[in-house]
């Protein structure tokens, strides 16, 4: 009996080996981030995949947590304000020339960065770039046109308050970093909003919009060469010196363990957040902790899936009907961070969601296994890669990473990095951030279930150890 062509398989071993030295191959395959640095200290950083289109942007160094509390929301009204004409183009001037190109225009303000960016086809990219400096440099600030905008944002606020996962990241961010620039809130208090000038946008600028702080970043159809020459001509005028030869710096914010409950038994689903102080970009232990939470991973009951699900809360969510939904989540900051579990439950199932959570954090500081440890680096090193797909997101990759490294790691460096994880680094991790710490926890709506504080705070560590 003669054997069908084509039906014999590899042995297994041999195909993972086949396919990780393809994947090996791409990650040497992707383009080199080239950057410049101008004389005014701004940073030019390309990617040039030969795309027929391009991303290009601005990352600035500054956001909501370089304010005070009298100018908190300056960062993001200035971000209203950026595409509401200059002394160069009207507003109607800039729509229409953006429209015409096809190209989208589009900002965001973070806590620490404040990006301007434009998608556009390669050849409209100085069109781009002279539309960006344009708006940094020459933004005209009509008092009809802030008037404007204080309505607009006012708007936005109420939209806010109306994304429950949004309004609990807030209060997370309230509580554990209380009395400091990082637990406030990007859009500001509604007083700030109705009261900030045309002055304080003016000061905001020359305080903080100078050349080491910014970088154009530019991903697609990009030659870094003729990018570095528009970066020339277009940003002559910024500055690298401030203005009082007092250059902003960051405070420190501390972290602080406690909660806050905002209990509304009228609403459907209670949203709760709980998190321990995690580490800043720059840590080394941030790729151990990435591993972590994506171990503990996530899971909406959408998603179908039961008992053979790969993470152990998604199981007992899946089997027991613990929650709706639940994400965990490591944000970082320059030189902190929170890490955590976000979830969505019926009004009386916290407490048991909760239990699961801390066993399971419990497990992560103490008996984890090696075979989960390459699962979820495998699923971190692909979500890793899902992430680039596409120019904007290179191209917001570039423009983050210049500012919180000073430079873009290449991808199969931060694939050696996550593939160096093992049980015990992430079990050193954990017990250094989670174990017997003091998390900070934020709920909104039927929370009457969600155990008191003092007992969250003493499921932090076993006894058996």
């Amino acid at each position: 009996m003669g054997m069908a062509v084509g039906t014999y398989k590899l042995p297994r071993r041999c195909r993972s080996t086949a396919a990780s030295a393809a994947f090996e191959q791409t990650l040497a395959n992707t383009p080199p981030t080239r950057v410049t640095v101008l004389d005014s200290g701004l940073r030019v950083a390309s990617e040039d995949t030969g795309a027929p289109t391009a991303t290009v942007g601005l990352w600035v160094d500054t956001g909501s947590r370089y304010e005070t509390e009298s100018n908190n929301g300056v960062a993001h009204f200035l971000e209203h304000m950026a595409f509401k004409g200059t002394s160069k183009r009207s507003q109607t001037d800039l729509e229409l020339q953006v429209e015409n190109m096809g190209a989208h225009l589009n900002a965001y303000t973070s806590r620490e960065q404040t990006v301007f960016y434009a998608k556009c086809f390669r050849e409209d990219i100085g069109q781009a770039v002279d539309i960006l400096s344009d708006i940094i440099q020459n933004s005209q600030f009509g008092e009809q046109e802030i008037e404007r905008e204080r309505g607009v944002i006012l708007r936005e606020m109420q939209e806010v308050e109306m994304n429950l996962q949004e309004v609990v990241f807030d209060h997370l961010h309230a509580v554990a970093f209380q009395g400091t620039p990082l637990g406030r809130t990007i859009l500001g208090p509604t007083k700030n909003i109705k009261s900030i000038s045309r002055q304080d946008l003016v000061d905001y600028i020359k305080d903080h919009y100078k050349g080491p702080r910014m970088v154009l970043a530019g991903a697609g159809g990009v030659d870094h060469q003729e990018l570095v020459k528009l970066a020339e001509k277009y940003f002559s005028g910024v500055s690298y010196q401030y203005e009082h030869g007092k250059i902003p710096t960051i405070e420190p914010c501390r972290f602080t363990g406690s909660e806050v409950r905002v209990r509304d038994d009228s609403m459907p689903l209670a949203h709760v957040a709980i998190a321990v102080e995690g580490c800043g970009w720059t840590d080394p232990d941030n790729i151990p902790l990435m591993v972590a939470s994506t171990l503990v991973g996530s899971w909406d009951r959408s998603q179908g899936g039961g008992a053979n699900l790969a993470s152990t809360l998604a199981q007992n969510s899946a089997v027991d009907g613990l929650c709706h939904s639940f994400q965990s989540f490591n944000t970082c900051y320059k030189d902190t961070g929170l890490w955590g579990i976000y979830w969505v439950g019926e009004p009386l199932q916290q407490e048991d969601m909760l239990y699961n959570i801390q066993q399971e954090w419990m497990r992560l500081c103490t008996n984890i296994t090696e075979f989960e440890v390459e699962r979820a680096k495998n699923l971190l090193k692909t979500n890793m890669l899902l992430q680039l797909d596409g120019t904007t997101p290179v191209c917001e990759d570039i423009g983050r990473q210049m500012l919180c490294y000073n430079r873009r790691i290449p991808v199969n460096e931060l694939e050696a990095r996550i593939e160096a994880v093992t049980a015990d680094s992430i079990k050193n991790a954990c017990m250094k951030y989670i174990y017997d710490r003091c998390p900070a926890v934020a709920a909104v709506g039927p929370v009457e279930n969600l155990p008191d504080y003092n007992r969250i705070r003493a499921s932090m560590y076993w006894l058996r150890l």
